[in-house]
């Protein structure tokens, strides 16, 4: 195992296509939860020049006019005007609903054991959950550097007149004995207003001083004389978003979840309900992960959570800890299977999760589409919380 390395992570804001695909997909989540709990719902979509393509699959007791709830989006993104216009774009749609008897009106917070046991797995996967000692988010530090980073280039443009709302941040860390030493460098990719764009001297400048130096000032480590920082190191880059570059649901896997610096299913995780086992299995699994490092069980975790269709126990559980583990591998994966419930029901019923759209009238889902749907601190996440640490100690 490699001792010295440097890893690159990579975050964008929340108008990159990529994410706002994401968003418009999690937001119809939210808007279909929010006025009917039980509903069923895959939504996704894609975006290129002025054409936004949305498919959706629905059994809900609901009607709603997605087009709108889509174009609400896209002007919250800050794309009102210009190539790309919320009002303006065209928008179309393949929706397909379902009878209303592939909802399961059954609520997971009220069934008992052979409830939860009767409602399987309806997709497989393989999903992964992952912590570590390497930030205060127990999340690699190159992914959280480039989340705030990329939330920085987002507010920024309250002050930037010129910034457009479409950008890219990435870390480069370097490490010694497989520990954070250094910021070896930082690139920031930020889409330019073509009418208004400012020098390439004054915007170096500008993002140093409105982005990288407010958003890194009480990090460790911090930037030193021998960072490289990247100012759109290719060159201009005008106008940015769908009018530049295409954009997909659920094409940025590793920017939702750990930079790349570990595992993921790949699965899209935006635009699906809680009861889609792909998306809530990769919640599952990073909730086991993160309790087993705060207990001090191991100072880096992987949780290998496998589901079959049909079946509502996971077939796998796996624990890696990469040589970190204060007792054996085998043991921790023990105490998670005593202490863990990872049934499909179970989860959504330990995350209450078919009721975070209705207690959230903002919406939840929509929330995750950007800076990461793992290691978030700024939103209460029921998969960050830190509520099995006695049970896991004690075993």
């Amino acid at each position: 195992m490699m001792q010295d390395f440097v890893f690159t992570s990579e975050s964008v804001t929340a108008g990159h296509p990529d994410k706002l695909c994401d968003r418009i997909s999690d937001a119809i989540v939210d808007r279909f939860l929010a006025l009917d709990p039980f509903a069923r719902v895959e939504a996704e979509c894609a975006v290129a020049t002025g054409t936004l393509f949305l498919a959706c699959r629905f059994a809900s007791a609901v009607r709603l006019d997605l087009p709108s709830i889509a174009r609400e989006t896209i002007a919250q993104a800050g794309y009102t005007g210009g190539a790309f216009d919320a009002a303006s774009c065209s928008i179309l749609t393949s929706l397909a609903e379902s009878t209303t008897a592939a909802r399961l009106e059954l609520d997971e917070t009220e069934l008992d054991d052979a409830g939860i046991e009767a409602i399987p797995a309806t997709h497989q996967v393989t999903a992964f959950g992952f912590a570590c000692r390497q930030t205060p988010e127990l999340m690699p530090l190159p992914i959280v550097l480039a989340h705030r980073l990329a939330r920085g280039l987002e507010r920024a443009r309250a002050e930037l007149p010129w910034l457009m709302p479409d950008g890219k941040v990435q870390v480069a860390v370097e490490y010694r004995a497989r520990r954070p030493f250094r910021i070896y460098a930082l690139a920031l990719t930020a889409a330019l207003d073509p009418d208004r764009r400012p020098a390439t001297g004054e915007l170096d400048e500008a993002l140093r001083a409105g982005v990288i130096e407010p958003c890194l000032a009480e990090v460790e480590p911090r930037p030193d004389p021998a960072t490289r920082i990247l100012v759109n190191p290719g060159g201009p880059f005008l106008v940015g978003g769908p009018a530049r570059h295409a954009g997909l649901t659920g094409r940025k896997t590793a920017i939702d979840t750990y930079g790349e610096y570990a595992r993921h299913s790949g699965a899209a995780l935006s635009g699906k309900d809680p009861a889609r086992i792909d998306r809530i299995g990769a919640y599952a699994a990073r909730w086991a992960a993160k309790n087993v490092v705060a207990t001090g069980l191991a100072e880096s975790c992987e949780v290998q959570l496998s589901w079959t269709i049909g079946l509502a126990r996971p077939v796998s559980l796996a624990v890696e800890t990469f040589g970190t583990g204060r007792i054996g591998e085998e043991a921790i994966a023990q105490r998670l299977e005593r202490v863990f419930d990872f049934r499909p029901a179970a989860i959504v019923r330990a995350f209450d999760l078919r009721r975070l759209s209705v207690r959230n009238p903002g919406g939840f889902f929509a929330r995750l589409a950007a800076y990461g749907q793992v290691g978030r601190t700024d939103l209460d996440l029921p998969w960050e919380r830190l509520d099995r640490v006695e049970a896991l100690a004690t075993g």
